[in-house]
């Protein structure tokens, strides 16, 4: 089996046993999406850089604790990174605001527009704009939305990266997905699978992909952009 095709969790497990090689080719393979996940989180790429050294050394040390019963590795990483990334909130309590080149528009005020908003907007301007808006979401719907809109995680990935109920991650996710569309100025009705879930729901699992298209665009314009 070629080195590319060997599955995560095979490499954490040569990693537990001090396989250098296997822990270079997990960090290729997956340190763009820890460094993504941070820097949405936190709007700067130099603390996002921190973090995802911070993770990879926690792979290190705890490759060996890995349970791939209750996690896929990719969510087993996203849950390192969030433990650091609230680190860094909790010793920065300025945090979050975005470092950019043009001067920032701050809170709610930064965008008054109609529903056509980000089809107006250049590609770039839509970066900032979604950028800019996830990071004014509260810390725990903006990482439901950048788990799950951005870093497309499953819902179960993404409860176990958070550390709570499936349910719980589609209520977070409903939420801030209508701040994130209130706050880019776009109509949004929505869909019966991005109501918040109940014990009832026989489709907890099922991605919501029923969104506007500007909503639909502007997530993958950012999930690009990193």
């Amino acid at each position: 089996m070629g080195a590319d095709l060997i599955p995560d969790n095979q490499l954490l497990t040569r990693i537990a046993r001090g396989d250098t090689e296997a822990f270079s080719l997990l960090f290729r393979r997956r340190q763009g999406e820890i460094y993504r996940f941070a820097l949405h989180m936190t709007g700067r790429p130099a603390i996002a850089d921190d973090v995802t050294q911070d993770t990879f050394l926690a792979v290190l040390r705890d490759a060996g604790r890995y349970d791939a019963s209750r996690a896929t590795v990719v969510a087993w990483l996203c849950g390192i990174a969030r433990h650091h990334v609230l680190r860094r909130f909790e010793r920065e309590r300025s945090m979050p605001t975005i470092e950019m080149d043009d001067e920032l528009v701050r809170g709610d005020s930064m965008l008054v527009a109609d529903q056509d908003a980000l089809s107006d907007l250049t590609r770039a301007e839509q970066v900032d704009a979604v950028r800019e808006a996830v990071m004014t979401l509260p810390v725990r719907y903006r990482e439901a939305v950048v788990l799950c809109d951005l870093q497309e995680l499953s819902y179960a990935d993404a409860a176990a990266a958070l550390g709570c109920a499936l349910g719980t991650v589609r209520s977070r996710l409903h939420r801030g997905r209508a701040l994130l569309a209130s706050k880019l100025g776009i109509d949004r009705e929505p869909s019966k699978s991005d109501r918040p879930a109940t014990a009832e729901d026989p489709d907890e699992r099922r991605r919501d992909r029923v969104r506007p298209i500007e909503f639909q665009r502007a997530a993958r314009i950012v999930r690009r952009m990193a």
